[in-house]
């Protein structure tokens, strides 16, 4: 009590004089900030759950935090500088026991410090390698704050809801702006308003995909990856739930397959296709049906909606562009290699200003772009580790409410990385690969909860969930 008293006077004078200084708006936006960061810092599964939202709704809203970076990305140093503080002051005991997954993700993220390097040296362009390597791994985090943070079903469940929710804003802002204008750019003013920044750059970027939806996920193909991610989830909580989740699961699954299919992203169209014809041949209830849904609802689309039809014409002729040039980077892919064996780092992005390199749309071969061979193999040695680590027995793969986050986050990370096959953006583009690892951690530890618990009752036949 003595100390906060002075305190307190101290934070009264400096906000007072900042209001002499400043428009009042600017100061009481400051003040709700300071609130809200201490309300984070006191308790670090806020930030988590904040973060959820924004990251789903607004993921490349900006702040100026000495460097420019998204909130999203804010918000995950912030709650790592909370937990920090906690472990200071014996508020927290971090868990001990790192699974096998985890480890192989530690050992990628201390890997990439040698391509890192090797790209500051080799790369002569202009760039900012340090900060964007460490935004890259403070984007790899969110698979370890899932023990820290989200250690019990009722956590995980509020997390998921932040997750739909914060995806429910995005449809509803988007959906009808692209229904009214029929175009990709009119999102721009609109998002600008909300914190987006270089938006001549974005403007410029959208409008030769001017018959696609915008939305705050700034192209419509990551948007389409995004989405392809998160319906699986949205339907297995939908369909489990009762009550105001399963009206906001329902309506995120119906949602994101339109919003799908107004990207006209076909590589998430066909991922998330594929995932679900795996999810029905293992007699998931309702998949059947929602599979049928999604075969009308894209064949009344493809009647009445001209955009669509271009782009599903596209996957089946050889003059389409998008696919010609996919082609044009697998067949100069190979000179990328020669040129940087060990990957060009983080100081720019595929492809290198100056050079005759291409980029390529590949999730895997873009690991080896940035980070070389043995990067890439890492990465697959995660993928794979997470695979085995979260299988469960086939008996207990079944749609339930006690499985649902399992099986949602589970067929969610398939569709990301089966998109891989199609495009690059899984690999290294901030805050969608933050909610690609969050998802991966949350089935990670449900499937630890779920085999921990059918040991338990092999032991004891009597217990019950």
């Amino acid at each position: 009590m003595p100390l906060a008293v002075p305190v307190g006077a101290l934070l009264a004078l400096l906000f007072g004089v900042l209001i002499l200084l400043l428009p009042p708006l600017k100061v009481l936006l400051a003040l709700a900030g300071v609130a809200a960061a201490l309300a984070i810092v006191r308790r670090p599964l806020r930030g988590l759950l904040l973060f959820g939202v924004l990251a789903t709704f607004l993921p490349y809203a900006t702040v100026q935090i000495g460097i420019r970076t998204t909130v999203s990305e804010a918000l995950l140093m912030l709650i790592w500088a909370s937990l920090l503080a906690h472990r200071l002051f014996s508020l927290y005991t971090p868990p001990l026991h790192l699974m096998r997954t985890e480890r192989w993700l530690i050992a990628l993220m201390m890997f990439s410090a040698l391509p890192f390097v090797v790209g500051e040296l080799s790369v002569h362009v202009e760039g900012n390698g340090p900060i964007n390597w460490v935004r890259w791994l403070f984007n790899l985090s969110p698979l370890f704050l899932v023990p820290r943070l989200l250690h019990d079903e009722q956590s995980r469940e509020r997390m998921t809801i932040a997750l739909l929710l914060g995806t429910l804003f995005l449809l509803l802002l988007s959906i009808p702006v692209y229904l009214k204008s029929g175009n990709s750019t009119a999102i721009i003013s609109i998002i600008g308003g909300l914190g987006y920044s270089n938006l001549d750059t974005l403007n410029q970027g959208l409008s030769g995909l001017s018959t696609r939806m915008g939305t705050p996920w700034t192209h419509p193909n990551i948007a389409g990856g995004a989405m392809a991610m998160l319906l699986p989830l949205a339907f297995c909580i939908g369909v489990t739930r009762e009550g105001s989740v399963k009206v906001l699961g329902l309506a995120v699954a119906v949602l994101a397959l339109a919003g799908l299919l107004f990207t006209g992203s076909r590589g998430a169209l066909v991922s998330l296709v594929v995932v679900m014809c795996w999810m029905a041949r293992r007699r998931v209830p309702y998949v059947g049906r929602m599979l049928m849904t999604g075969v009308l609802l894209g064949c009344l689309l493809l009647m009445f909606y001209p955009p669509l039809q271009e782009r599903i014409a596209g996957l089946f002729t050889s003059d389409d562009a998008s696919t010609a040039v996919r082609f044009e980077e697998y067949s100069h892919f190979p000179d990328a290699m020669r040129a940087f064996p060990l990957g060009i780092g983080f100081k720019v992005d595929p492809p290198i200003p100056g050079t005759r390199l291409w980029g390529i749309s590949n999730l895997w071969l873009n690991y080896i772009y940035k980070l070389g061979i043995p990067g890439m193999l890492l990465f697959v040695a995660v993928t794979v580790s997470w695979w085995r680590e979260a299988k469960l027995p086939h008996n207990l793969v079944s749609l339930s409410r006690d499985t649902a986050l399992w099986l949602g986050t589970r067929v969610g990370v398939m569709a990301a990385l089966f998109s891989g096959v199609f495009d690059h953006y899984f690999s290294f583009t901030t805050v969608l690969i933050a909610l690609f690892w969050l998802l991966l951690g949350l089935n990670l530890h449900e499937a630890k909860r779920l085999q921990q618990r059918a040991q338990a009752i092999e032991s004891d036949p009597g217990e019950r969930p």
